[in-house]
């Protein structure tokens, strides 16, 4: 085991600024790009299912790096790895500004998604193993506000800096942020973390292809033109890695990723409620945004306004909600979170009416403050029940799970939405999304119901 860094009063705060501030970045490039989405067409000459392969491509090798994260937390130490993610993703973002042609962009995309699948399980270990049990909540309270509230931000962010500038500005600006991190990192940024040596099972990491399989199916669903037959091959492939992979960790003595993690009872509960508020939190940034300009008719740039009041709202939650998960437990603040999740799809599933804009606006923020209640707190519970020593698995078990969660529900709302094609989506079809969610989360709350609120021995 090597020496580690331990932190304390000034050195503390610039540590978790630098560390929560490059997150924070990295996290909004990855859908902030979908914004740009239509210059981009323009400036390449492409089709839309091609500039799609830009958060595609992004969130299927995102899922591959998610999973080897525990194993380069404890192989290498911490302040190199984070200078290192930080550093590929500032190649990369370069590499788009210079690139002349389209697959260029791809490749730097592709870079800047190695770095954010290494760094968005690897902040929130490092996080849960610096910060006392009794302190969690209110240090994944920021956590969250990284993940939830970037995700929310991103297309406002992206939708302003493309009104002054070109699609290579929205990058130029990610690029002078990331350098100035790199920066305060080269001090800021300790050797928290203990190492632990140990050999990488090559088999393991080759198998996790099947992710990307099962995610590229996903985000075929509801596109036209489609050849199913090799879809359909390419899933049964995918789900056989899958299956190897997951046989090879139950069997490793020193697994890649550990999934006996799913052993622990309040682990498992909060791995599914953290997938579920993700989902409500991602369809609503997605299915929102296509209500006001499919049925109420607004333009792109007020259906992206919409979706500021619940991303402030939920930006002004997150550090709160992991505060009061501290205070009364995180079992009341999940139930919580549920229930407003629950009531904001249940005033859309249950009234088969028009809602205007300023009628939907109160229900995003609904949905999405009752995420901050649940996606952090569910995390940290998650992390109380497991030994110190098997927290980054379950981190990355955690996120790797709610990507793949949160894509499957893109693509059911993609479906419903696509029956008689998403431009042309009736508001008849918009309820069956509505009434949909409305009962995956029925059972998000009964789940936070039935959940036993344990700690786990250090």
């Amino acid at each position: 085991m090597s020496q580690t860094t331990t932190l304390s009063g000034r050195s503390r705060l610039w540590f978790v600024t630098t560390l929560l501030l490059g997150t924070f970045t990295m996290s909004i490039s990855q859908s902030a790009v979908s914004t740009a989405y239509p210059t981009l067409m323009r400036y390449f000459s492409i089709s839309a299912s091609t500039v799609q392969w830009l958060t595609t491509g992004f969130m299927l090798i995102m899922c591959i790096m998610m999973p080897v994260s525990p194993w380069l937390l404890s192989n290498i130490g911490f302040k190199s790895l984070f200078l290192s993610v930080l550093i590929m993703f500032d190649v990369g973002t370069l590499l788009i500004i210079l690139a002349p042609n389209f697959p260029l962009v791809l490749l730097g995309r592709a870079l800047e998604a190695i770095g954010v699948g290494i760094l968005f399980p690897s902040y929130q270990t490092v996080l849960l193993t610096i910060t006392p049990r009794e302190n969690r909540g209110g240090a994944m309270g920021l956590a969250g506000l990284v993940m939830g509230s970037a995700l929310a931000v991103g297309p406002i962010i992206s939708g302003i800096v493309l009104r002054f500038t070109s699609w290579q500005g929205l990058f130029v600006v990610f690029m002078i942020i990331i350098s100035c991190v790199i920066v305060v990192s080269l001090w800021a940024i300790v050797n928290v973390m203990p190492k632990a040596p140990s050999h990488l099972d090559w088999l393991s990491v080759i198998s996790l292809v099947g992710f990307i399989g099962v995610l590229y199916v996903v985000n075929l669903v509801g596109k036209s033109g489609v050849n199913w037959g090799t879809a359909t091959i390419i899933l049964v492939i995918s789900i056989l890695l899958l299956l190897f992979f997951a046989y090879r960790q139950l069997h490793l003595p020193e697994p890649l990723l550990d999934l006996r993690v799913f052993a622990v009872g309040q682990f498992n509960a909060s791995v599914w409620l953290t997938g579920l508020s993700y989902i409500a939190l991602i369809v609503v940034t997605i299915v929102f945004p296509l209500y006001y300009q499919i049925i109420l008719g607004v333009s792109p740039f007020i259906s992206g306004m919409a979706l500021v009041p619940g991303a402030v709202f939920l930006s002004i939650l997150n550090p709160l909600t992991g505060k009061l998960a501290d205070r009364i437990g995180f079992k009341k603040v999940l139930l919580i979170g549920m229930t407003m999740i629950l009531i904001g799809w249940g005033i859309l599933a249950l009234i088969p009416a028009k809602f205007s804009l300023w009628a939907m606006m109160p229900i995003a923020m609904l949905i999405e403050g009752g995420n901050a209640f649940v996606m952090m707190p569910a995390t940290t519970l998650g992390a109380d029940a497991l030994p110190k020593e098997k927290i980054s698995h379950g981190t990355a078990v955690i996120t790797t799970m709610r990507q793949l969660l949160g894509s499957t529900g893109v693509a059911v709302a993609t479906i419903l939405l696509s029956l008689g094609g998403v431009a042309t989506a009736t508001l008849g079809n918009f309820h069956i999304v509505f009434i949909t969610f409305f009962i995956l989360e029925i059972i998000g709350l009964i789940l936070a119901l039935s959940l036993k609120e344990k700690k786990a021995k250090a």
